[in-house]
């Protein structure tokens, strides 16, 4: 009976506090915190898609030449124009964004608690046997967020339309959302492959570093975090997924901006990258995503954790 009550006090609110949150709950405080999350963090996720899809070398700002500096990569045609202009460049895609990070953040969020209480319930004895508790407990929620990952492929044509309105808008000009889902089909879901290849270790690490940063602070299963203790590991957590997950999330977006009738594969993507511009390519775009990767997930974290927590006791009442 004890491995049957343990999930119960475990999937709560994304802080880990007492008490198990409604499924309306859940859903209603992830949409808040997909809506807010989006309106900050879209225009930094277009500085990162823009430089981690751009090929060739950078040139110093001011310089002449074939080579584009930071500031024509980043805003394009508005490298010249006023701040104001410049910053409204940034927020391509933003329809296609927020249907995207709306969905992700409920069904990865809320989803990976119910995978996790799957998971201790059937096999939780064996995670303990094989990790010790703390770290069972730790490899059962990287485990699960692991799984989460994978399934967040069916999301892909979203995200494809997003990274290519960021990216490359001219494939997407003139055409309607129904009408590029009616002619493009499963084209929408080239890169699959290699997105649940990246979202595997990246969400294993995202949810299992958190568990670590928890456990190591002294943190109890179902012990509310403090603000700083949900920071401390929101950050851990986020800073090893996305590093983990870096090469193949480079991989991805390029696969994902090029032109709808680009035949080449990813693995020619990946050739191409290796011999033109070597593997530091790998990790274009990382310094901007760990800038901001703490400040993001602890933001969409605190958000929906509030949320939840709200919108359950008016339910209650």
């Amino acid at each position: 009976m004890e491995q049957q009550q343990e999930p119960q006090a475990v999937a709560t609110s994304m802080g880990g506090g007492g008490k198990k949150a409604s499924a309306t709950a859940r859903i209603g405080g992830s949409i808040i915190s997909g809506f807010c999350e989006i309106g900050i963090f879209h225009p930094v996720d277009t500085v990162a898609k823009r430089l981690m899809s751009h090929r060739g070398a950078v040139a110093a700002e001011g310089g002449s030449g074939v080579s584009l500096s930071t500031n024509q990569i980043i805003f394009r045609e508005a490298a010249n124009e006023p701040l104001m202009k410049k910053w409204g460049s940034l927020f391509p895609g933003v329809g296609f964004g927020l249907a995207y990070k709306i969905l992700q953040r409920t069904y990865k969020f809320g989803g990976q608690l119910y995978v996790r209480d799957a998971v201790a319930y059937r096999f939780g004895d064996s995670f303990t046997a094989a990790f010790g508790d703390k770290n069972g407990k730790a490899m059962m929620h990287a485990f699960a967020g692991s799984m989460i990952g994978v399934g967040e492929v069916a999301l892909l044509p979203l995200d494809v339309l997003k990274i290519k309105a960021q990216t490359n808008p001219e494939s997407l000009k003139g055409r309607g959302v129904f009408n590029i889902f009616a002619e493009e089909g499963f084209a929408l879901y080239r890169g699959a492959g290699w997105t649940a290849a990246r979202n595997a270790p990246g969400s294993f690490a995202l949810f299992g570093g958190a568990a670590v940063a928890r456990n190591a602070m002294g943190l109890k299963e179902g012990q509310t975090p403090t603000w700083v203790q949900s920071f401390v590991s929101s950050v851990a957590g986020a800073t090893a997924s996305i590093s983990v997950a870096s090469p193949m999330d480079v991989v991805k977006t390029r696969i994902q901006n090029r032109d709808f009738n680009d035949p080449r594969s990813g693995s020619a993507i990946v050739t191409d990258l290796l011999r033109h511009e070597g593997p530091g390519a790998f990790f274009k775009g990382l310094a901007p995503k760990l800038a901001v990767v703490g400040p993001k997930l602890v933001f969409s974290f605190a958000v929906a954790q509030k949320m939840i927590a709200m919108i359950d006791d008016r339910l209650q009442k």
